[in-house]
């Protein structure tokens, strides 16, 4: 998700205005930042490209998730629902706010399985959480059913998904509240930064407050601010807002670079019996970062991604064997391994990770490899990838060499 591939002169100029303003953090000194306020027009973008009330940066989509969660009032003992594959910070953020994360079932989607979300849900359940995987999302519209039906927080981690759209809505504005990651390696990034947006006014003003160590941000003498509550540092520096703020307005021309750049990969794809493609659900538009697609077998799955490695196809990832993204390698969740202790809660109510089924996901899972779709390929370059990879599966999926 290659924001990071373009930096260029918008980026340089928003920089500089910063350190020529000599005001890098966001809050206060406003007498010395002569009007230079980045974070705050970013917020404002972000309003207007995601068609919210509200947006609220924060210093990385981890901190998203977990101010969106606290915002929720999602704590001690409350179950928070959420896919085997996702990155490691979606059950960071359930865990640090004093919640335990229920994993359940992806389809072919790649990400929640509503019914597996129903039958999950129980008394303790406060929030679901789809994560909008590879630049693609869940089934949102059942989703939304459950959470109504049972009264739950519909939490939308987008964080690898910016840009596209669901039912004609941006990602992330479809539910209660919707996290967004800028860090490096996003499809557009500030090098580190995340943002929470909703259209709930109540939701807003705890993220603004509960992301500044409580601040009620009233007034213009920061010494001054009353604490109506207890809140943390999450807070995004003017350096790291300026760089998105230049980021946001290349987004629709990253995404346009990324839909061609798949479109040729994805055609060539096609022609090869066998292969079958990520289900991108009914009136969904995902932002082509990624080119996810399943192998027959497992066995085929893991001889294509050594193939492609061997035949100069980088970027291309096998998320079965994955530490980060999937369920198989998170021993430190599965075990409770953290520097610090965990409540009572936690520790009664955290599923035998050890001993679950999730056989569901491992037959999507195991057959899928996503190929980073890149800004920076020539027209020849992809060219010649779709070439090597349709040789590649070719031999393995046709001639089962």
């Amino acid at each position: 998700m290659p924001g990071f591939e373009l930096f260029g002169d918008k980026e340089r100029e928003q920089l500089n205005d910063v350190l020529d303003s000599g005001v890098l953090m966001r809050y206060g000194f406003d007498g010395m930042r002569n009007g230079h306020w980045k974070a705050k027009e970013l917020e404002k973008a972000l309003e207007k490209r995601m068609q919210v009330n509200h947006a609220q940066l924060v210093s990385s989509g981890t901190a998203a998730l977990t101010v969106a969660l606290a915002c929720g009032k999602v704590g001690a003992g409350d179950e928070v629902i959420l896919p085997t594959f996702t990155f490691v910070a979606s059950f960071e953020a359930v865990l640090s706010v004093g919640a335990i994360p229920i994993l359940v079932d992806v389809d072919d989607t790649l990400t929640l399985d509503p019914e597996a979300v129903e039958k999950a849900v129980t008394s303790k359940t406060k929030a679901v959480m789809p994560v909008h995987m590879c630049g693609s999302m869940a089934d949102l519209a059942p989703l939304k059913s459950i959470c109504d039906k049972h009264n739950l927080i519909l939490l939308e981690d987008a964080c690898q998904a910016i840009g596209g759209s669901y039912e004609g809505k941006p990602l992330g504005s479809y539910g209660d509240l919707g996290c967004f990651s800028f860090d490096y390696v996003k499809t557009i990034t500030c090098g580190e930064g995340g943002a929470i947006i909703t259209n709930n006014k109540e939701y807003y003003k705890s993220a603004d407050q509960y992301s500044d160590h409580g601040h009620d941000h009233i007034g213009k003498d920061r010494g001054a601010e009353d604490h109506p509550i207890l809140g943390y540092n999450y807070r995004i520096s003017e350096l790291h807002a300026a760089v998105g703020l230049a980021q946001i307005e290349r987004l629709d021309d990253f995404m346009a670079t990324q839909k061609k750049n798949y479109s040729v990969l994805r055609s060539a794809l096609e022609k090869i019996p066998g292969i079958s493609f990520r289900r991108v659900p009914k009136n969904g538009v995902e932002n082509y970062s990624f080119l996810s697609f399943y192998l027959p077998t497992e066995e085929m799955a893991r001889k294509t991604i050594k193939a492609f490695s061997e035949n100069g196809v980088d970027a291309c990832f096998y998320w079965f064997d994955n530490n980060w993204h999937y369920y198989r390698k998170w021993g430190h969740l599965k075990e409770l391994n953290g520097l610090n202790g965990f409540s009572k809660e936690i520790k009664a109510g955290l599923p035998n990770y050890e001993a679950s089924n999730f056989s569901k996901s491992d037959h999507w899972v195991s057959r899928n490899i996503s190929c980073l779709i890149k800004l920076g390929w020539t027209d020849e370059e992809v060219t010649s990838r779709a070439e090597k990879m349709v040789n590649v599966l070719q031999n393995i999926v046709i001639n089962k060499t």
